[in-house]
């Protein structure tokens, strides 16, 4: 039996709100070849007692990418531990906290050691964080509770870009932390199980489940696209774009071939970097730039015109995805201890209340992923760096790339001047 990795925690003390005595356990691959031990027919004490059955968490989540076994779904068997313990608690499908409602299959953030500390310490100087170290988010799975005191929400955690552990498999190559493709807003999600203890719980998060294939669709709030099987550490594969076969990054923006036969979506770096090539194979070092007199092509206003970026058009679509579960009209309520407000609910099975002293939180954690920080290995391979710099102003009719010329010591020509787009892959000029 294998027990699932946790966040790693500071010691809990006994006035600890966030104690958790739970853990989740899943089956090992020797655990599917063993088979069970029969009772003797004697009925002896010595007769080993029957294994609980252990249930399958069926994954709500389905991404648009593959694994490397186009069969994977990303479905547990977990068993929780204490068994006996854990499912002779009462499951509710929701509860209440601080005078807000959290249903099953709903994202909540999750508070960690440094959100917990930044209030102990408000007269620290605020320093820039990285993503892993704002609250932990998770999707509830399950909700049971003894009482107003013991409400525990077995979860799915949702990994930071910067939590993936240098050995995560993304396709034919292993890496590790934050990839240039990843937004500022991105999750991963996963099938890393665990239980919590609701109080550790800080406010409700709204996770949509990004479609790359849809190219009117933008994100702008937390949403995920990946998914990682914590049995393999291999996170699913994203829509490739580009000649440099990278996925797209969404804080950034990508230019459409007009080509009806090409019609790709290219990356305005890799644009720009092909560009600055060209013009540092042209100029080098000391070669000040002239532009030549250039014909002017008739406007063709029914030419192909350049499709948009999704990230210019239309507003965020959700596609949240759900479980089925069975309808369980309880609610177990807990006390807002600051205002002593709560909501009214005819549903509802108002359990009592229960202190939150949010000081003294200790909140239930995972294993901790080994972080590392992205490199480029492209600056090794752009001589121009220094010298010229670009931009591509999608707004122009072509649209074009602005170029600057950094050489102060060059004279005798133009310091900014512009260029048409070829797309790196049909090699057409893309028009407006």
């Amino acid at each position: 039996m294998a027990t699932a990795r946790k966040r790693p925690r500071a010691d809990v003390t006994e006035e600890s709100q966030a104690e958790c005595p739970f853990r989740v356990e899943h089956p090992s691959s020797n655990d599917k070849e063993k088979k069970p031990k029969k009772r003797r027919r004697n009925g002896s004490e010595d007769s080993p007692a029957p294994s609980p059955k252990m249930p399958l968490q069926v994954s709500p989540f389905a991404p648009n990418g593959q694994f490397k076994d186009p069969a994977n779904n990303m479905d547990r068997h977990f068993l929780v531990q204490p068994n006996a313990r854990w499912v002779e608690m009462t499951r509710y499908n929701s509860f209440v906290l601080n005078g807000l409602k959290y249903f099953s299959e709903g994202f909540i953030f999750v508070a960690n050691n440094s959100t917990i500390e930044r209030p102990r310490n408000p007269s620290e100087q605020m320093q820039p964080r990285k993503k892993s170290e704002e609250d932990w988010v998770a999707r509830i799975l399950e909700i049971r509770a003894s009482d107003e005191h013991h409400v525990y929400a077995r979860v799915y955690w949702m990994y930071w870009p910067d939590e993936l552990p240098d050995h995560t498999r993304d396709g034919s190559k292993f890496v590790g932390g934050r990839q240039s493709y990843h937004g500022m807003n991105e999750l991963i999600a996963s099938n890393h199980m665990d239980v919590i203890n609701v109080v550790s719980v800080t406010a409700p998060a709204i996770v949509n489940q990004w479609d790359e294939t849809n190219e009117d669709e933008v994100q702008q709030a937390l949403y995920w696209r990946q998914a990682i099987d914590v049995r393999t550490m291999e996170l699913s594969s994203a829509e490739r774009r580009c000649k440099c076969g990278q996925p797209e990054n969404p804080d950034k923006t990508l230019l459409g071939c007009t080509n009806e036969q090409c019609k790709k979506w290219l990356h305005d770096d890799c644009l720009v970097h092909e560009a600055l090539m060209e013009t540092y194979k042209r100029l080098g070092s000391d070669k000040p730039h002239r532009s030549s007199p250039v014909k002017r092509e008739e406007d063709d206003h029914d030419g192909p015109k350049r499709p948009l970026s999704p990230s210019e058009s239309g507003a965020a679509q959700t596609a949240q995805q759900s479980i089925d579960v069975k309808p369980e009209e309880k609610t177990i309520r807990l006390a807002d201890v600051e205002n002593g407000a709560s909501a009214n609910d005819d549903n509802e099975a108002d359990l009592g209340s229960i202190p939150v002293a949010s000081t003294n939180l200790e909140p239930r954690k995972r294993g901790r992923p080994r972080k590392s920080e992205a490199t480029d290995s492209a600056e090794n391979s752009k001589p121009y760096l220094g010298l010229f710099e670009g931009t591509v102003d999608a707004n122009a009719n072509p649209p074009v790339i602005n170029v600057t010329d950094l050489r102060h010591d060059v004279t005798g020509g133009e310091s900014s001047w512009t260029v048409p787009i070829p797309c790196l892959l049909c090699h057409k000029i893309i028009h407006g």
